[in-house]
């Protein structure tokens, strides 16, 4: 079992930074795609950028790119999101997930890839 544990968010102005932190515990050897998702009021949940491990390749959504850099640290389990430019679009719930395979593209970012979540952590951006 792996459990994923978020930290990082909170209220930013418009063009602001951020960063989000994932420390992943119990069977990480497990882990072959670290990924961030987000859920913003009525919204679905929607995939940001993922990572793999060994390699890591990543994917990002279109809404982010050039904005998001995502990154890894295994030697401390640990995923970050780093998030520039941030506008209010970007107000959500941040939750990072952990998959058993790689993935790239499309399928990195779909929700049904994952088996482990976070519990999330919000990030609210204000014009």
């Amino acid at each position: 079992q792996i459990h994923l544990a978020e930290s990082g968010g909170g209220s930013v102005q418009t063009g602001g930074s951020m960063r989000l932190s994932c420390v992943a515990s119990g069977a990480t050897f497990s882990i072959r795609t670290m990924a961030w998702f987000r859920q913003g009021p009525a919204k679905e949940r929607e995939g940001v950028a993922a990572i793999n491990y060994g390699d890591d390749a990543s994917t990002y959504a279109d809404s982010v790119k050039g904005r998001f850099t995502i990154s890894q640290d295994s030697a401390k389990n640990t995923v970050y999101l780093q998030m520039d430019g941030l506008n209010p679009e970007d107000t959500a719930t941040y939750f990072c997930a952990a998959a058993p395979a790689y993935y790239l593209g499309r399928a990195a970012l779909s929700t049904g890839k994952y088996q482990s979540w976070g519990q999330g952590t919000q990030v609210t951006v204000s014009s």
